[in-house]
């Protein structure tokens, strides 16, 4: 009898790591999926700089911007949960002291408008969640502008609005795909400790 309840049990306990194994799998190709730059990147934006580093848990990294015109800064964390502080008002902008934000736990998109006075303070905070948090950040030049019928070119907030929508909306997407996920994976998790418990 006790052979018996051995056997199963370890059965039971192969079935839950492969289990385990194809949900670890499919989680990083929602990961993949959830961040393809190529589909994701409007043809009026401008790849300038790309910055990739690493922040220590609760500690900021400062960067200045003095590109004129209007910025995109999307910023995709690799490892841990970096968040983006920007202003331009203060070079060394914080949790406490900033104009614009982003502090997702995936995708940070924040648009500099062209008014912004420059030099922009642009910080990046490694969440305490995470004892080092891993990032890369591009720096895009929005080149969306409209001829204006009294000469010269301005910025067309229409198009602004509805590229702002599309990046919000492929943000939510791999948030709820990331969701239903984690979501499956406790459910089956709690199932298969009150089975052997």
């Amino acid at each position: 009898m006790r052979r018996k309840m051995a056997n199963e049990t370890g059965e039971m306990a192969t079935c839950c790591t492969r289990l385990l194994a194809t949900l670890l799998a499919f989680q990083g190709l929602l990961r993949a999926s959830a961040y393809n730059e190529d589909e994701d990147t409007p043809e009026e934006w401008l790849l300038l700089h790309v910055v990739r580093g690493q922040i220590g848990a609760g500690n900021y990294s400062y960067l200045r911007l003095n590109h004129e015109g209007k910025i995109v800064l999307h910023m995709q964390s690799l490892k841990g949960d970096a968040d983006l502080y920007v202003s331009d008002v203060t070079l060394h902008p914080s949790f406490d002291d900033y104009e614009l934000q982003s502090v997702t736990c995936g995708q940070d998109v924040v648009y500099i408008p062209a008014h912004f006075h420059r030099p922009v303070g642009i910080g990046i905070y490694g969440h305490p969640s995470h004892r080092e948090s891993e990032f890369e950040m591009k720096v895009f030049y929005d080149r969306t502008v409209v001829q204006s019928p009294f000469g010269g070119s301005s910025y067309n907030p229409e198009e602004m609005e509805m590229s702002q929508k599309h990046w919000r909306s492929t943000e939510d997407d791999s948030q709820d795909e990331e969701s239903v996920f984690w979501t499956i994976l406790i459910g089956i998790l709690k199932l298969i400790l009150e089975i052997l418990f």
